[in-house]
């Protein structure tokens, strides 16, 4: 078991709620991590609720690790680690069985096949006995695998974004750092992770704690989880070029049905002669080439992602043909999308899509 940071030897904490403090019960977490988990989105959904310990001078939490088994876990970067407690324990009762409060998931790659009878269940019964569960990075994909997040608002990773999108229909994906929902609560994954703890804390220990876990960590501040995520393009031009920018975002909104430059232009509020010159100036490419390396790009991560049929994902990108989408994918990828989709890993199989 992690045991919770030494507790330091002061008088009461300061900025923590009575009830809180009279309470003496520790929010108990339990951590399940599969193979192929990113340690850093694992440390840093943990890390912050060891030092909200440290800060508040109170065993405020408490976490295990969690595995299918009792075997070591082998992480992305090839590094294992123990765990604590099997998620059969955590639901059988006796010694390792524990008042549960937080469950969550850390996942890597390949999640698509990670999916078993027993963690299906063993979520469903979760869910049936109001533990809130939290999906870390690619573990929304496991979460929506069981049903339980119809009708929810979550996020995944962005590089899966366009791949949850066309797959699951009855969750509502956003493009967010973080999103809770009820009993459900999901992140992009790796440093969002950070961010969805913090979060946490604030609801459990109060707004002073999680500010002095940002400071202690060297964060500037808590981000909210309505913050989008790093992976589109755009973000890096935000306060360089806010046009620009703004330009970008609305073709990575618009790419089923293509917008006209004219029309991006209007709703930028610039002419399109003034959005040609900012692209020329930033990006060295025409708005237009742009577009389509955001549809490609789309596209791609659709053939990397699941199976859907290669016309489908042209159409859905805004191409009106085959032959028409297969020039385009292979002047920006150098390779047919069928190439493209003959190097997909194995694990990428029947069932998606």
């Amino acid at each position: 078991m992690n045991a919770p940071a030494r507790i330091h030897e002061t008088s009461s904490p300061v900025h923590l709620d009575a009830a809180l403090q009279e309470s003496g019960e520790p929010h108990e977490i339990a951590v399940l991590v599969l193979q192929g988990f990113s340690h850093l989105a694992l440390h840093a959904y943990i890390e912050p609720f060891r030092i909200a310990n440290t800060v508040s001078r109170l065993p405020l939490f408490r976490w295990r690790i969690a595995g299918i088994d009792g075997q070591a876990v082998l992480g992305a970067n090839g590094l294992s680690i123990p765990v604590d407690v099997t998620v059969k324990e955590l639901t059988a009762g006796g010694s390792n069985s524990c008042r549960l409060n937080q469950f969550a998931i850390v996942a890597g790659e390949p999640v698509d096949n990670q999916m078993t009878p027993q963690l299906n269940a063993f979520l469903r019964l979760l869910a049936r006995r109001g533990v809130s569960i939290s999906a870390v990075g690619t573990a929304t994909w496991l979460l929506a695998q069981t049903g339980l997040l119809t009708d929810t608002r979550c996020t995944i990773h962005w590089s899966r974004l366009a791949a949850f999108s066309e797959i699951f229909h009855k969750p509502r994906i956003r493009d967010s750092l973080f999103v809770r929902d009820g009993q459900y609560s999901s992140c992009a994954g790796e440093l969002a992770a950070f961010d969805l703890a913090v979060d946490l804390i604030a609801s459990h220990a109060g707004a002073y704690i999680a500010q002095e876990v940002c400071r202690h960590a060297t964060v500037e501040g808590q981000r909210s989880g309505s913050n989008r995520q790093t992976g589109p393009s755009g973000l890096a031009f935000a306060g360089v070029c806010d046009k620009l920018a703004m330009a970008m975002r609305i073709m990575e909104e618009n790419v089923e049905i293509p917008l006209l430059m004219g029309d991006i232009a209007d709703r930028v509020g610039i002419s399109r002669r003034q959005l040609e010159r900012l692209f020329a100036t930033h990006i060295n490419q025409p708005p237009a080439r742009h577009y389509l390396r955001i549809r490609v790009d789309q596209a791609k991560r659709l053939i990397e992602g699941t199976r859907m049929p290669i016309i489908d994902i042209a159409v859905a990108c805004g191409f009106m043909s085959a032959s028409h989408f297969a020039k385009c994918f292979r002047i920006i990828n150098g390779l047919s999308p069928q190439e493209c989709r003959a190097m997909v890993p194995v694990w990428v199989g029947p069932g998606l899509g």
